[in-house]
C-alpha cells in the first residue's frame, strides 16, 4: 500500500473489471491508539484512503484500538483527537471510515476489550466522531448482546457488513466462564461461516432491509472447521453462499 502508484491501481482496476468482482472496502485493521505505533497505524490509514479515493472504492475500514496503559476514559479522548483529522480527511476524498465491533481482546495484557467500538453504547460515542460501523454480528454474539436489538437503532450509521456467525462450544463455558479460559485453552466459543453458529441471518438481514441498508454483506472467513486448503475454504464459502443468498437482494 505504500507504494500504490498510478500503475498499481491500473493492474488492480484491471482485476476487479476481469473476474467482476466489487471491492467494498480497503481493509486495515490495526489500533490506531497503540502507545508506540499509533501514529504510524494513522498515516497508514490515510494512504488507505488515498488508495480507496482511487479505486472508487466508498469504505476504509479499521479499528478504535486502545492504550492498554490508560483507563477507558482517557483512551476516548485519545480517539477524538485522533480521529477528528482522519474522518475529514476521508471525507475529504469521498470514502468513510468503518469500525468493526471487535473486542480484539488480545491487544490487552488482561484479555480485556482492546478496541473501544464493541458494543451500541461505544458506538454511539464513536458516530459522533463522524466514523460509520462495519456491522459483524459474531462479536455481539460472544459478548451475550442480541445482534438483532443492537443494530436496529443504527442501520443509518451502518455502511458496511461482515457476515461471520458464532458457535458455542457446549459445556465450555461451565468450566471458563464468560471471560474464558487463562491457560491458553480454546475458549467456549469459535467462529464459523454464516450458517453454522447462532446468529440468526433470516433476522440481520431483514432488520438491516428494514432499516434501509442497500449496501455489501461481506463474508469474513474464519471458520477453522473449512480452513487448510483452497478446496476446504470454498467449501466453507459454499456453506456461506447458500446460507445468505436466498435473503439478500441484487
Amino acid at each position: 500500500m505504500d507504494r500504490f502508484d498510478d500503475t498499481e491501481c491500473e493492474r488492480v482496476r484491471r482485476i476487479f473489471a476481469e473476474t467482476g468482482l466489487t471491492l467494498s472496502s480497503i481493509a486495515y485493521y490495526e489500533n490506531n491508539l497503540h502507545p508506540r505505533q499509533g501514529a504510524a497505524v494513522n498515516a497508514h490509514v490515510r494512504r488507505c484512503v488515498d488508495a480507496a479515493a482511487a479505486l472508487g472504492c466508498p469504505t476504509v475500514g479499521t479499528f478504535v484500538g486502545r492504550d492498554p496503559s490508560l483507563p477507558v476514559r482517557d483512551n476516548l479522548k485519545l480517539a477524538e483527537d485522533v480521529f477528528g483529522p482522519l474522518v475529514a480527511y476521508a471525507r475529504t476524498n469521498g470514502v468513510e471510515i468503518v469500525i468493526e465491533n471487535c473486542v480484539m481482546k488480545s491487544w490487552h495484557p488482561d484479555g480485556y476489550p482492546g478496541n473501544l467500538a464493541y458494543s451500541p453504547e461505544l458506538w454511539e460515542w464513536m458516530f459522533t466522531l463522524g466514523l460509520k460501523l462495519n456491522y459483524d454480528p459474531s462479536h455481539l454474539v460472544a459478548l451475550g448482546i442480541d445482534p438483532v436489538a443492537a443494530l436496529t437503532p443504527y442501520v443509518p450509521n451502518i455502511a458496511h457488513v461482515q457476515a461471520k456467525d458464532t458457535q458455542f462450544l457446549p459445556g465450555k463455558i461451565d468450566r471458563y466462564g464468560f471471560h474464558g479460559p487463562i491457560s491458553g485453552e480454546k475458549g467456549w466459543y469459535r467462529f464459523r461461516v454464516p450458517g453454522l453458529g447462532q446468529v440468526d441471518w433470516t433476522r440481520v438481514i431483514d432488520a438491516l432491509y428494514e432499516g434501509g441498508y442497500d449496501g455489501v454483506v461481506s463474508v469474513e472467513h474464519e471458520d477453522p472447521v473449512w480452513s487448510g486448503s483452497t478446496d476446504r475454504v470454498q467449501t466453507g464459502l459454499g456453506i456461506a453462499y447458500r446460507t445468505l443468498r436466498p435473503l439478500v437482494h441484487g
